[in-house]
């Protein structure tokens, strides 16, 4: 999580298709109307990206994704507690997340997972207890519907993998804007994982990330935006939007020394066989 920039927008990226966006908080990016998704969405249509996944962090955010998700069928929703918001777990929370999960829109189960960074710094973040609890309860539910379960994991690599084998991962988990190493990544690809990247791996700085990323074969790979955070190079700081996901893939292709084209067509397919569209 961070705080939105006050930079202006990136300028609008030559068009990348077929692309969806494997991620991105629709909501958090200015979104509260279907005339706002709407426009969202056909900025991101003009540059290729045909389609969005919008994610919850909360319960208010998980209604609302959902019913973005009927506003346009270009938008598909995914519904869960993020890690820091693990304490809103009650039982009311419990019953309504699940039928959000079993919405004929919604996708995932997800953001859930670990976060050791937020915790004592963030006021009201869950601790890592709760957290580890959320996020088992979220890996049964994503059993349980049949969907896939989509990781937040910051600074938890190892625990999010532990906790992933001790309850039995679901037929499918995508790990959100993978921050992994190698290792991280070399563990995940062999458990069957999809990791999904975003605008940090065209980050110069991001050499650990920038590694993992060579390792990931394309039908384990998926791209997103993370908006409105993450925006890739060289707009790092302004705000993000799903129609710069081509910065990202370009990017990633170029560090991969992939085709842009058949880059995009393999993560796009990668993005529809994981979350069954």
């Amino acid at each position: 999580m961070s705080k939105r920039s006050r930079s202006g927008p990136p300028p609008a990226p030559e068009p990348l298709s077929p692309l969806l966006d494997a991620h991105t908080h629709l909501d958090a990016c200015g979104a509260s109307t279907a005339e706002d998704v709407r426009a969202i969405v056909d900025r991101a249509a003009a540059a290729g990206v045909g389609q969005v996944v919008t994610v919850a962090d909360d319960l208010a955010s998980a209604h609302w994704v959902t019913r973005a998700a009927e506003w346009d069928e270009r938008v598909w929703a995914a519904t869960a507690l993020h890690p820091t918001r693990a304490n809103a777990l009650d039982e009311a929370a419990r019953k309504d997340l699940e039928e959000l999960a079993r919405h004929l829109r919604t996708v995932a189960v997800g953001e859930t997972g670990l976060d050791h960074y937020w915790p004592g710094k963030l006021e009201g973040c869950a601790d890592l207890a709760t957290q580890e609890e959320a996020f088992r309860w979220h890996i049964d539910l994503a059993k349980r519907v049949g969907k896939p379960v989509m990781i937040h994991d910051r600074e938890a690599h190892a625990d999010v993998l532990r906790v992933l084998r001790e309850e039995g991962a679901p037929e499918r988990v995508i790990f959100h804007c993978f921050s992994g190493d190698a290792a991280v990544a070399r563990e995940a690809v062999d458990a069957g994982y999809v990791i999904s990247l975003s605008g940090t791996v065209s980050f110069r700085n991001a050499h650990a990330l920038r590694e993992a990323a060579l390792l990931v074969p394309a039908e384990q790979l998926t791209v997103e935006t993370d908006a409105p955070f993450l925006t890739p190079h060289p707009y790092r700081g302004a705000a993000n939007e799903s129609y710069c996901l081509p910065y990202t893939v370009r990017a990633l292709a170029e560090l991969r020394g992939d085709d842009p084209a058949e880059l995009a067509a393999a993560t796009t397919a990668t993005a529809r066989r994981v979350y069954g569209l």
